[in-house]
């Protein structure tokens, strides 16, 4: 199966390219590099059936182009900077709903029918229920990028019943592990490593998370992909764990041996938009046969080892 991958050069589109190549299939990547990072490509430039494509997907030519003779689309470039959205208001609609768009609109030129697409668990926005399912009403959007998602899964539906194509759409909570570049573990990691005697905190560290394995997750939606044939399938994935802020910076400190001074801003949130708590019910997945290897605390600890292990990282982002 020939497989073409937005946002390939990022931290879940480079996993989920190794692991295709692993699985025999020929992979198409496509990313103009704005956060993806040419060393997460060192082994899938290995494989003779690997090509990479720079692009933007907002370049309709381009991107139409590339896609030609695809099987299947994954479709997981997005801009992810939820905590500044505010800052830059217009950056969620081009990148997550016009983007989408164009992906959309690339595939209804070439006559490719499947696409597969990283949502995120914030489309609930502040649910009243714990796990949240897939079927629970959508309350207010509180962040841009989560109503941009909102809209690109709308879009998605809606080209699916216009054009006959068929989409899995994937609502994730946090991922961590290899590769991770962007998110509150790397961001406690890099304070850390600068300054061990104290960290400065976002909110009160009360904050309620779910976060799962990269692995994990890609696992999940090749499971997903191999055993639903409906026209529209929606599917959480995440943990049936959750931690506070405060149970992270705790396994984080412990594994780096050092007891800084938590300085909290204060607050039960951490930004505009950001929810206090998050926890996705995934018994829709779990009866495919799927289900995490990792806890959190690994996967928080799996990851802080792979950026011990990669300083270049922290400089590329730095």
């Amino acid at each position: 199966m020939r497989c073409f991958i937005t946002g390939c050069a990022g931290f879940i589109g480079s996993n989920l390219a190794d692991r295709l190549l692993r699985d025999g299939h020929e992979v198409v990547g496509f990313d103009n590099f704005a956060s993806g990072q040419e060393r997460f490509l060192d082994e899938a430039r290995k494989a003779p059936r690997f090509s990479l494509v720079r692009g933007d997907i907002l370049d309709s030519a381009a991107l139409t182009a590339a896609m030609a003779g695809s099987d299947l689309v994954f479709h997981l470039a997005a801009n992810a900077d939820v905590r500044f959205g505010t800052h830059h208001p217009s950056r969620d609609l081009d990148q997550n709903t016009i983007g989408t768009f164009r992906v959309l609109d690339a595939m209804r030129v070439g006559g490719i029918k499947k696409i597969a697409f990283s949502s995120t668990g914030s489309v609930y926005g502040e649910p009243s229920i714990f796990p949240t399912p897939e079927d629970a009403p959508f309350p207010i959007q509180t962040s841009l990028y989560a109503a941009a998602k909102v809209a690109g899964e709308a879009l998605i539906q809606a080209f699916c019943e216009g054009f006959g194509m068929q989409a899995w759409i994937f609502r994730f909570v946090s991922i961590l592990g290899e590769r991770y570049s962007h998110g509150h573990v790397f961001d406690f990691y890099r304070s850390l490593r600068a300054d061990p005697t104290r960290l400065h905190i976002l909110g009160n560290g009360k904050q309620r998370k779910s976060y799962l394995y990269v692995q994990d997750c890609i696992e999940g939606m090749l499971t997903a992909l191999a055993r639903v044939d409906h026209r529209v399938s929606i599917f959480n994935l995440g943990s049936d764990e959750w931690c506070e802020v405060d149970d992270s910076i705790g396994w984080i400190s412990e594994d780096l041996h050092v007891s800084p001074v938590r300085v909290y801003a204060g607050g039960d949130r951490g930004w505009v938009g950001d929810n206090p708590f998050i926890l996705l019910d995934c018994s829709r997945i779990r009866a495919l046969g799927w289900r995490p290897t990792l806890s959190i605390r690994d996967s928080v600890l799996r990851t802080v080892r792979y950026l011990q292990r990669a300083p270049w990282v922290l400089e590329r982002r730095s």
